[in-house]
């Protein structure tokens, strides 16, 4: 039985419900960009699908509009897919357990994806439904956004006939985006060499922290769990000595990481005196962040002595002095916008293989040569301690326009509809309106959404009268742009 069904607008909640079955993280959207091909042919609608899964639709104008310029809609199909520890779910395979807690849709355990599944939606309820009024439709479902913006950056826009562009891609109602960050990722891989000893296994993990998005929630003072890990990790190596197995932490690179987790050699004379050490170093964390996580715990545990794999000492003294000393966090504030982050990176994710650890930051900057400035630190820090560097998904910002009609248009609509006036900004999180913009010549673009909070995160909440609300704007301000 649906879980959504009842609700209204109908046909937005049924599509959203159909695309929280599907699994489509990042990396993983052949199944649901199948499913928007599907829908198109059995509709009998224009499309064109991308070997990066990418799926432009296509549907004619309404009565009285058919000759209007094409209005482009547009949203991502890959969501941030995340799950609490213990989560027994297969993200790549499996679909959500969506369930409801009063105006409220969530996902047991895991993250929800209406960033971007709610554009989705209303993407394909628009294209849908035959008693709208509204001009030619070009509605474009991009891959991939949430690790680079890959599919908007390889997506071929030269049959694009739209200049005016919905990026139904923000979080918070009441707020219209018309500029943003450009940004990129970056991988750290630190070659490794490893020995055989004879030692106890003492495994530390942190969880518990809030996490959030490394762009809209940098600024919020939460911890970084890789950071946590650097600290203690340092911490026991100056004072105690200590073997890494395995370091990990943190999903995704433009999520703030909520957990860490260590495998540490040690002698057996030496776990009683490691273990209270790593601990006193987490009460000390756990004070100075009491006032906002207060959700931070520690676990620790000790296995008897068997035979491990452990980084030879020098291997493993530079990646730990890569976790203590690589940028993260805000590196400087926009000088001409007050309260706005201008530059800022996130070590997301930690991982060990077996010849190498890596490190994966997502850098953002609505300057671009403040952008290239800390890739170049990054570069610089990496090598000397004698590892490469790899970046990916590079994409450029998005310029403020003086002159916007579909802004104008959309603020009037929303004075219309609830007698209150928006909130135009700019952000620092990355939006593929940049890339749009930077191959349409003259785009018009602006970047709209309901009320969803915590995204990125198994907290994740998506406001059900939130989206009824934002669904009139778009309908009435497509009425407008004809």
């Amino acid at each position: 039985m649906r879980v959504l069904a009842g609700y209204q607008p109908e046909k937005v909640f049924k599509y959203f419900e159909e695309i929280c079955a599907i699994p489509h993280g990042s990396g993983n959207v052949k199944e649901i960009s199948d499913y928007l091909v599907t829908f198109a042919k059995e509709r009998g609608l224009q499309y064109r699908q991308d070997e990066k899964y990418n799926v432009i639709i296509r549907k004619y104008g309404s009565k009285g509009y058919e000759d209007s310029v094409p209005v482009i809609l547009q949203g991502h199909m890959d969501m941030v897919a995340v799950k609490d520890p213990g989560v027994d779910k297969d993200m790549e395979k499996d679909g959500l357990d969506l369930a409801l807690e009063g105006d409220m849709i969530y996902a047991r355990g895991t993250s929800l994806g209406g960033d971007d599944g709610i554009a989705v939606a209303y993407m394909l309820a628009v294209l849908d439904e035959e008693s709208l009024a509204h001009p030619p439709v070009e509605a474009v479902f991009t891959t991939d956004e949430e690790v680079g913006m890959l599919g908007a950056a390889f997506l071929d826009c030269s049959d694009l006939k739209g200049r005016t562009l919905l990026n139904i891609d923000s979080e918070d109602e009441g707020v219209f985006t018309v500029s943003c960050a450009g940004g990129a990722t970056i991988k750290c891989i630190f070659p490794v060499q490893r020995e055989k000893k004879k030692l106890c296994r003492l495994t530390f993990e942190i969880d518990g922290l809030k996490g959030g998005h490394s762009g809209a929630d940098i600024d919020k003072g939460t911890l970084n769990a890789n950071l946590a890990l650097g600290r203690i990790l340092y911490g026991l190596a100056k004072e105690t000595g200590l073997g890494i197995i395995d370091i990990s932490g943190g999903e995704k690179d433009n999520a703030i990481p909520v957990w860490c987790r260590a495998d540490l050699a040690i002698s057996k004379e030496d776990v009683r005196e490691t273990a209270d050490r790593a601990r006193e170093i987490f009460d000390t964390i756990k004070e100075e962040y009491k006032t906002v996580e207060p959700g931070i715990k520690l676990s620790l545990s000790v296995k008897e002595p068997e035979l491990v794999e452990l980084l030879r000492p020098v291997c493993a003294e530079k990646v730990t002095t890569a976790l203590m000393n690589m940028p993260c966090g805000i590196q400087r504030m926009n000088p001409d916008m007050k309260d706005m982050v201008q530059t800022s990176l996130n070590l997301g994710v930690v991982r060990t293989e077996k010849d190498a650890v890596t490190m994966t930051f997502c850098v953002r900057s609505s300057s671009e040569t403040e952008k290239r400035h800390l890739i170049d630190r990054i570069l610089c820090l990496c090598g000397a301690l004698g590892g490469s560097m790899e970046v990916a998904g590079d994409y450029p910002g998005w310029e403020y326009q003086p002159r916007s009609r579909v802004r104008d248009v959309m603020v009037e609509t929303f004075q219309e509809l609830y007698r209150q006036t928006p909130v135009v900004e700019g952000i620092h999180a990355g939006l593929e309106c940049g890339l749009f913009s930077a191959k349409l010549p003259g785009l018009d673009a602006i970047s709209f959404g309901p009320q969803i909070n915590d995204i990125h995160t198994s907290r994740e909440r998506l406001s059900m009268e939130s989206v009824k609300r934002t669904w009139e704007l778009l309908l009435k301000t497509l009425e407008k742009l004809q």
